[in-house]
């Protein structure tokens, strides 16, 4: 069995405290959340119980959730200086895996340099064509609802136009950990941030091995991202696993990790 959970935190390089916790023994593996998620809310926690006999694993509030601290003004770099803390707190090198707009976040760390050593997305959101200027400015309406004081509008409107399925908004709004979505609406233009923030040459010149995951009940939009970055990258190997819209079950998914973070899928 694992090691007890331990509670710890770091301090970034702009002064914000970033909160962890800390299971399991061997290899570190620093776990990353996607947008709406922290320790106490998401699947990160779960799938971590999975790797701790195999893993020292880490979970983290991302800066402005939590118990972490936030400094302005928000830039993706420093949410790498966030992870570069974390991977000098567990020895100096550490695995990646990152859901969502976490996963946009590992590569993004990778890519500019910190000692990673595997990297394990699921479903990134990394759109490698040029978007339409026709577009609405999602960050820009998510900010306009927060000034307004409007946070369950903002996380409401955020997940209706990022494609959420109705039931799955349903059931957000409606269970008991709706306050703490409604609290950290405003980190939502982080993630948004993030997604416009890693060159896809920089994508072409990543070599660390990554797994690239997606469930085969997401939307063809979400698992062509996957392939896409996928093929992009070097090292990069697809695998599509079975689960649920935007997400595979931790019992599942840990398996995979496992095998792909100690090498055995080589």
């Amino acid at each position: 069995m694992g090691e007890a959970t331990t509670m710890g935190t770091v301090r970034s390089n702009d002064g914000t405290t970033i909160a962890y916790e800390r299971s399991g023994t061997g290899p570190a593996v620093i776990m990353v959340d996607a947008a709406g998620g922290f320790r106490e809310m998401g699947p990160l926690r779960s799938l971590a119980a999975h790797l701790v006999d195999e893993f020292t694993v880490l979970t983290y509030d991302r800066r402005g959730r939590g118990l972490s601290t936030d400094t302005l003004p928000y830039a993706p770099q420093r949410e790498v200086e966030d992870l570069e803390a974390l991977i000098r707190a567990v020895g100096g090198s550490a695995a990646l895996y990152g859901f969502s707009s976490g996963a946009v976040l590992t590569l993004l760390a990778a890519a500019g340099g910190l000692s990673v050593t595997r990297l394990a997305v699921l479903e990134p959101p990394y759109e490698q064509s040029e978007q339409s200027t026709d577009e609405p400015d999602l960050a820009a309406e998510i900010v306009e609802l927060v000034a307004a004081g409007r946070r369950g509008d903002a996380m409401l409107h955020f997940q209706r136009s990022i494609g959420v399925p109705a039931e799955f908004i349903d059931g957000m709004r409606n269970g008991p950990g709706w306050p703490a979505l409604e609290a950290l609406a405003h980190t939502l233009v982080y993630d948004l941030t993030l997604l416009t923030a890693l060159p896809v040459e920089a994508l072409r010149a990543l070599t660390i091995p990554t797994l690239v995951l997606d469930s085969d009940q997401s939307d063809a939009r979400l698992r062509g991202w996957a392939q896409g970055v996928a093929e992009t990258l070097p090292a990069g190997r697809h695998r599509t696993l079975p689960g649920q819209w935007h997400g595979v079950p931790a019992e599942v998914l840990a398996p995979v990790l496992a095998e792909h973070f100690a090498g055995r899928a080589d």
